[in-house]
């Protein structure tokens, strides 16, 4: 067909505006000035899909959204006119296709958005160096201007910085330095400050290791052919179908097929829960604790060897250490142990079913009767999201879980499991079957020590001094303790920092506070809104991926997308921006960056292995030819590279993008985790201290009672948690209930990666996006379905329509996480909801991320009711 770029031209709109007004009319909304002469191009686009013109191409499916599907886009002269999931094979449980949801079949619109950030811009009122007008950060107007100017003054800023405050004086939250694309120019130059966030994993992102368990709690179930054989199923505060849409509810639907039974623990009852018809054994957010002693209790009070065998007293006795005094680890500085804790002996109060209902809201029925769902000679795989590890004073919910399936012995075996129910290897875990390759780039690492954790950001940069406790988690406590910090400098790559840590208003306060504050991004996110500079950086399908730094998706498969267009206006790649910058700033960018994307990417590629037919070893994947490497170097430049065999070739597994194990029972790619430890513990020990699970573990006491925070005994024990559901109440004791009487948690929700897809109109329309309320607290503040309700605490005030339900706790509240601010300065009210304006930015423990454990009044508001926000304006910003 005729190059439709031309047509465009003699209809005299441009490139740009041709893609602004598609974007637009795709998601329903009027562009002033377009009229209807795009109606023959969109007819001709329909006419290209229909005649099978255009190009499909794998394309990355790149949030972080919990798990990874299949995605591809059809080209037609650099425009995505359509989006399909994966048909590469006939669908089948041991061969399934990978479809994707909602979220990545709306992918083309972060991309050919109207809201795209085409140019460098500047705040209008901001000055070189001083930073102008600070209070105008968020409100102000942009002026655009070109790349050597935003580089230039980037540099300059930094530089500045620098030599005035040391590096230090450079705020860059992260997660870490594998993003060596952009960190690295940032690294060389002499690091910053970065931030120790637990964020989506709570208290298993550092108690887990210690205690024996996997790295994070993650990865540490069995796979998706075990889970057949279970008997029971537990989802611990798990909604895969919406936090991990995609093939884990098929898995679970398969295992209720083949005779599971399925509990759910949690405050609501979700789509997960709904979806397998699971029992529901009702738990007030962070009280899971409270009732897992509990369930302890009943476990070890209901046990007897002979007529009612519970407890795995073989297990716990080979693989444990500190269930009792009979068997203690060595490193024991306390003369104490968890069974005789949850008897009474030590503060007279045994952890009974009544005691524990009072604190977690559970039936006392329902705990006895869980209690006995645990027992030994049931197969039971208890699948666990990090939900209730997301709240202050849950240091110990990682143990006291791991505790409970010791005792029933459901680790190990055939049908018995007890991890991870949650991201990218949710309900198949184990060692992936197909392995990524290396890229071959250097990573610098960050010469700077200063770590300041997450919800304690905002008030260092406002106060000048943090609790050091980071380098505490690695044990070097000799570190921890107060430091001063002084930042000048903020600068947001790869992270909505400023709209996905705690605490927001004391962030945008931390923003107008600072000398200096810049973005790389393609939409204006919060962290762009509130910048001096936004650098315009193109969208993984404009570039050769990098997305592979999670390569450890769904353990069957690892997916190779392309590149799907060029970049749109004048977007660039975070790697040339490293470089550029790493020019300005003096350092060897040679060194820095010695390879290109695409040569990065054939590393990888031709790096990648799978595990081999007899499941013991892994093989070469791919197949490349000396025809291959002229093929990739016309597509993509020259590139270094040398013919390998392997079993598929280049060309097709770029065509294809992706390579799939078929599964079938009894083949040598099962995974039953921790099998070899438990069969043999002394030759196959766990990474704690002893070798063992550790339900005593000294060293996490140690650990994160040296940070101040909490104190917190070597096994599991109850702490009332900060900002829960006991501190509702003004009088605990009489039951008076205080000034912000609802609990208030943030789900992940399917409009939603994090902060990610929240501003599409499609998904906006889609999935509305609703406070979820009890039918009995609505009644009672007499709100009804679709009324706006306004939520307050100390820290902020939001809006959202409601959505009464049935399904949740009296006196709990679900504002889903995720969405972007929208804040009236002269009301302090949030009408987009936002759950980081009401999180508020204080920590316990191990400096947890306590999302789950926040506090609000509620009522109906008396204000203009709120229209549904994908009737909003986007965010198009005009230069």
């Amino acid at each position: 067909m005729a190059n439709l770029f031309q047509k465009i031209s003699e209809k005299q709109i441009s490139r740009r505006t041709f893609l602004a007004a598609t974007a637009a009319g795709t998601a329903s909304l009027a562009l002033a000035g377009c009229g209807t002469a795009l109606a023959p191009v969109g007819a001709n686009y329909d006419a290209a899909a229909i005649n099978g013109e255009g190009q499909w191409i794998p394309a990355a499916c790149w949030f972080n959204c919990g798990y990874k599907c299949y995605n591809a886009a059809l080209v037609v002269d650099n425009v995505v006119v359509r989006q399909k999931t994966d048909d590469t094979h006939p669908d089948s449980f041991n061969n399934p296709q990978l479809r994707g949801c909602l979220r990545g079949r709306a992918q083309q619109q972060q991309a050919f958005g109207v809201d795209r950030i085409k140019y460098p811009m500047k705040r209008k009122h901001w000055e070189p160096l001083t930073g102008g007008d600070k209070s105008l950060r968020g409100k102000d107007e942009w002026v655009r201007i070109s790349w050597d100017e935003a580089l230039d003054y980037v540099a300059a800023e930094l530089k500045s910085a620098k030599e005035k405050y040391g590096n230090s004086s450079i705020l860059m939250p992260t997660w870490g330095d594998n993003f060596c694309d952009f960190y690295n120019a940032i690294n060389g130059f002499g690091g910053y400050t970065t931030v120790q966030d637990t964020s989506s994993v709570g208290t298993y992102l550092h108690v887990s290791g210690i205690l024996g368990i996997l790295p994070a709690g993650m990865n540490d179930a069995n796979d998706r052919l075990d889970l057949l054989k279970s008997e029971t199923i537990v989802l611990y505060g798990c909604n895969p179908a919406w936090a991990s849409a995609g093939l884990p509810s098929y898995n679970l639907v398969h295992a209720k097929e083949a005779g599971a039974k399925f509990i759910y623990v949690g405050p609501s009852y979700n789509e997960t829960a709904n979806l397998v018809d699971a029992k529901w054994i009702q738990v007030r957010p962070g009280t899971d604790t409270a009732f897992l002693l509990s369930i302890a209790y009943v476990m070890v009070t209901e046990d007897d060897p002979l007529s009612n065998p519970i407890i795995d007293w073989d297990f716990l006795n080979r693989c444990t250490v500190g269930f009792d005094a009979e068997h203690m680890p060595a490193d024991a500085a306390l003369n104490e142990n968890f069974k005789d804790y949850i008897l009474g002996k030590y503060d007279n109060q045994p952890k009974t079913p009544e005691w524990a209902s009072e604190i977690c809201g559970t039936p006392v029925q329902d705990i006895v009767w869980y209690a006995k769902e645990m027992r030994k000679d049931k197969k039971v795989t208890v699948l666990h999201a990090s939900a209730p590890a997301r709240c202050n004073n849950a240091d110990d919910f990682p143990q006291i879980l791991m505790t409970v399936a010791a005792m029933g012995g459901h680790f190990g075996k055939p049908g018995h499991a007890c991890g991870s129910g949650q991201y990218y290897q949710s309900t198949n875990c184990g060692p992936n079957l197909v392995m990524m390759g290396a890229s071959g780039a250097p990573v610098i690492p960050n010469p700077c020590t200063d770590i300041i954790t997450g919800p304690e950001l905002w008030d260092a940069v406002l106060s000048g001094k943090y609790n050091r406790t980071g380098p505490a988690l690695w044990g070097d406590l000799a570190s921890v303790g107060p430091k001063d910090i002084d930042i000048h400098v903020i600068i947001h790559s790869w992270r909505n920092s400023l709209q996905t840590t705690q605490g927001i208003k004391k962030g945008i306060e931390a923003h107008r506070k600072v000398d200096f504050v810049v973005s790389c991004a393609y939409s204006l996110n919060a962290s762009a809104q509130y910048s001096d500079i936004v650098l315009p950086i193109v969208t993984q399908w404009e570039r050769q991926s990098s997305y592979f730094y999670l390569g450890f998706y769904n353990r069957d498969v690892q997916f190779f997308p392309s590149k799907v267009v060029e970049p749109l206006y004048e977007a660039k790649s975070d790697q040339w921006i490293g470089i550029e910058l790493g020019k300005r700033l003096g350092i060897d960018v040679s060194q820095a960056y010695p390879l290109t994307e695409e040569q990065q990417y054939l590393n990888i590629i031709a790096g990648t292995t799978v595990i081999n037919k007899e499941g013991t070893d892994y093989e070469t994947l791919v197949t490349i030819t000396e025809e291959d490497l002229a093929w990739w170097a016309s597509k993509y430049g020259k590139t270094d590279g040398k013919p390998q065999q392997g079993r598929i070739g280049l060309k097709e597994l770029m065509e294809q993008g992706k390579y799939q194990i078929e599964r079938h029972e009894g083949d040598n790619f099962g995974n039953i985790t921790y099998e070899a430890f438990v069969k043999d513990p002394k030759n196959n020990p766990l990474g704690s201290k002893s070798g063992k699970f550790e339900i005593y573990c000294q060293t996490k006491a140690d650990r994160i009672n040296a940070m101040g925070r909490s104190t917190l005994k070597p096994y599991p024990s109850y702490i009332q948690p900060l900002n829960g559901y006991e501190q509702s109440f003004k009088d605990w004791g009489k039951k008076i209930k205080g000034d912000y009487p609802y609990q208030v948690t943030n789900p992940h929700y399917l409009r939603r990666a994090h902060t990610g897809f929240d501003y599409l109109p499609w998904l906006r329309e889609a999935m509305p996006n609703p406070v979820f309320i009890s039918a009995l607290d609505a009644e009672e503040k007499g709100i009804k379905d679709g009324d706006t309700v306004l939520l307050t605490n100390p820290h902020g005030k939001v809006l959202r329509q409601a959505s009464v339900s049935q399904r949740l706790m009296p006196g709990y509240i679900e504002l889903p996480h995720g969405t972007w601010l929208e804040l009236d300065e002269a009301t302090g009210i949030d009408k987009s909801g936002s759950d980081n304006y009401l999180c508020a930015p204080i920590t316990s423990g191990q400096g947890v991320s306590g999302y789950n454990t926040q506090l609000v009044n509620m009522e109906k508001y008396d204000g203009a009711p709120l229209t549904p926000d994908h009737l909003w304006p986007m965010r198009v910003v005009k230069l």
